[in-house]
């Protein structure tokens, strides 16, 4: 092998990073590697080189030495690792040629271990009241999960048998497939990793160690969460299979619509109707909260569409200390079903209001005034 330099060969430069070495190590093995090059005698000799150059910027020790004294730095019977054939590669230390293939399709260049996934997550939704948005609650729900087969203990096996070595994959949990040019390992699809095959499987639970059941779980929904906000409980979700952890639970909350009131972030908002009486000389009226009523005072000559603030009667923060408001807006109601003496006094008003002035009906005249600007 040539004592090309090394940084050339990689097409790096002498300041170049680890992950850039290792990246450019990436695709020129996959470019000149012998598999996707089979009886190019040149692709396999580059291929070499690029495995020789990479053991040696890998290391930090070699790669000082190298640095500092070149090739006279460096043992050259180090780190080679020579090429054994189809498929086989040495040296490249620190680095797992199988990243590129795990990469590429999604397969595993390692061998012979045990696949043991990960339960499933699982997702539930549970629906509250405003008001226990508002104060928080507990709620107990019930979810679907499994648990070990009573019967064969979780082994899957029929009592009085026991699994046998996967007849496929001789127990490594894992196959040889071709695919393209490449070899690569995958999951036995007969044992599905776990390297033993269930011949006699019990009756319950039909091979899988678990049965389907249903658990309850109580959740604690903290004051102030908002509609369609999750909360999550770590290892309640589906149990693993052969031993692996279980996934999560999430808990969806969907607040119910209220009939009052409107939230907004942390603020509450309502509509409140007041009589003419009360919006033309002021009065107190009572408006509700989610903790009661409040008396609220309405000062004189309000008029529809005015907002009334109730500080402090909106939603916790869930993160802080901070409350919100209520914000009630005014609705000045018009009276119906009106008696005949009712009828009479808004008459009478109505005669003895004639031509009052402007500071009177502020709103009115304004009105007008642009209607006769329209027209003139």
């Amino acid at each position: 092998m040539s004592n090309k330099d090394f940084y050339e060969i990689l097409g790096v430069a002498r300041s170049a990073s680890d992950d850039e070495i290792k990246k450019a190590y990436r695709k020129l093995a996959m470019k000149y590697h012998p598999d996707r090059n089979q009886g190019d005698t040149e692709a396999e000799e580059k291929f070499k080189e690029v495995q020789k150059a990479y053991d040696i910027l890998s290391d930090k020790q070699k790669r000082a030495s190298y640095d500092q004294f070149g090739h006279a730095g460096v043992d050259p019977n180090m780190g080679g690792g020579g090429f054994g054939g189809f498929g086989g590669f040495g040296g490249a230390q620190g680095f797992d040629f199988g990243d590129i293939f795990s990469q590429m399709f999604g397969g595993g260049a390692g061998g012979g271990r045990q696949q043991n996934y990960q339960g499933a997550d699982l997702q539930y939704a549970v629906e509250i009241t405003l008001e226990e948005a508002a104060k928080g609650i507990k709620k107990r729900i019930t979810i679907p999960t499994y648990e070990e087969c009573d019967v064969c203990h979780g082994s899957g096996a029929k009592p009085g048998t026991s699994a046998s070595t996967c007849s496929t994959c001789h127990g490594s949990g894992t196959i040889h497939v071709r695919q393209a040019i490449f070899q690569m390992q995958q999951t036995c699809p007969t044992c599905h990793g776990t390297g033993k095959e269930i011949k006699d499987p019990c009756v319950k639970c039909r091979g899988e160690g678990r049965v389907k059941t249903s658990k309850t779980v109580e959740v604690n929904i903290p004051a102030g969460i908002d509609n369609g906000q999750r909360i999550r409980l770590s290892g309640e979700g589906e149990p693993g299979m052969h031993g692996a952890p279980s996934g999560d639970l999430y808990v969806v909350v969907h607040v119910k619509e209220h009939k009052t009131f409107e939230r907004n972030d942390l603020d509450l908002h309502c509509e409140m109707p007041i009589s003419f009486a009360i919006a033309a000389l002021g009065g107190e009226v009572e408006v509700p909260t989610l903790d009661g009523k409040v008396k609220l005072s309405i000062p004189k000559e309000t008029q529809t569409g005015r907002r009334m603030r109730v500080k402090g009667k909106g939603i916790k923060s869930l993160r802080s200390s901070a409350v919100g408001d209520l914000y009630c807006h005014v609705v000045v109601e018009t009276p119906v079903n009106l008696t005949e003496r009712q009828k009479e006094l808004l008459e009478e008003f109505e005669k003895i209001s004639t031509g009052m002035e402007r500071s009177q009906t502020p709103r009115q005249k304004s009105f007008f005034d642009k209607v006769r600007d329209i027209f003139d």
